[in-house]
């Protein structure tokens, strides 16, 4: 089998339930896991980025397909996303003159769930049906080895999420569910229970949703008064986060007004994974949230997400393991 991977998440995903051998074809952000940068790359950003540095993910027009060399790597599978993830007029130009007509899988998650059943989906479509379901136990572990730091006994800071700093975009789906399973709250977008889930109170919250990632204005910013900020930038590194930042910082005299800026409680994550990308990744995501709101070294150490801010490992408020060992 022949897999073309053009959304970062899809080509994560395939490498965890054991396909990275069939991926013959990657889109240009796809960077993750480094095993795969040796393979084709089949786009290109051609969208001019904003002054925060996140490109326009609504249009689909700021990414091009080289649609003779898909054709040419005559994939039996193409893993894609939603509007705005890649030109989809350019790949049903590319598929249709592919010899076989190749599959098309696509990855629209919203939740943490979604990317458990995306991975599980993507297993029975290539033959690895039981490595999948062995992966996506592995990653549930992890996920809930993190919910057991988190204490339902006290109610966590106010988070807030900026994903644009200009405009101001608070992130939405799985960012507050993360957020808001890790401890804190996420005011300006929180989740709601599903249809008929009750309160939807029980391990992990597995029955809340949030929405899109929404524009907000800087007198909602304040209004909320965030007690700790995390800036992630999609598709930017550190680096240019620090520095997209900073210019705020520096123009805009309601930054200090927010509570966690002068606390200190602000970090910056690497916005071409983390918070970012939907995929296996938020796993990592999650457990970095849980240690950094409360001060748990060992959970924001890990390889998984890169980050930087003050205040690493002070507890934000008191956190203690859920069950005893």
């Amino acid at each position: 089998m022949r897999i073309v991977s053009l959304l970062p998440s899809a080509t994560e995903t395939l490498c965890l339930v054991g396909g990275s051998s069939l991926l013959v074809g990657r889109s240009h952000e796809c960077d993750f896991p480094v095993g795969i940068l040796d393979r084709p790359v089949l786009t290109a950003q051609t969208a001019q980025k904003s002054v925060s540095g996140a490109d326009d993910r609504r249009s689909g027009t700021g990414r091009t397909i080289a649609i003779g060399r898909l054709r040419s790597l005559a994939p039996d599978v193409v893993l894609a996303g939603g509007p705005g993830t890649v030109d989809h007029a350019a790949l049903d130009q590319a598929i249709g003159g592919a010899p076989g007509m190749p599959e098309i899988v696509s990855f629209s998650p919203t939740t943490v769930e979604d990317v458990f059943e995306d991975a599980l989906r993507l297993g029975r479509v290539i033959g690895r049906e039981d490595a999948a379901l062995s992966a996506v136990v592995a990653l549930r572990e992890r996920f809930y080895r993190a919910c057991e730091f988190v204490t339902p006994f006290e109610e966590g800071p106010r988070v807030v999420v900026l994903e644009s700093l200009e405009p101001l975009v608070v992130g939405g789906w799985w960012t507050p569910q993360l957020v808001e399973r890790a401890g804190g709250t996420f005011p300006l977008n929180p989740t709601e229970a599903k249809e008929d889930a009750g309160a939807a109170a029980g391990f992990a919250q597995t029955e809340r949703t949030a929405g899109a990632a929404r524009a907000v204005t800087v007198e909602e910013l304040l209004a909320v008064g965030a007690e700790a900020v995390v800036v992630c930038l999609p598709g930017l590194g550190l680096e240019e986060i620090r520095v997209e930042t900073t210019r705020l910082a520096e123009g805009c005299s309601w930054w200090k007004e927010i509570p966690a800026v002068r606390s200190g409680r602000v970090a910056m994550v690497d916005g071409r994974r983390g918070f970012a990308r939907g995929g296996p990744g938020l796993v990592d995501v999650f457990a970095w949230m849980v240690g950094w709101l409360g001060g748990r070294g060992e959970l924001t150490g890990g390889a998984g997400v890169l980050w930087e801010g003050g205040r690493r490992n002070k507890p934000h408020f008191a956190l203690r393991p859920r069950f005893s060992s």
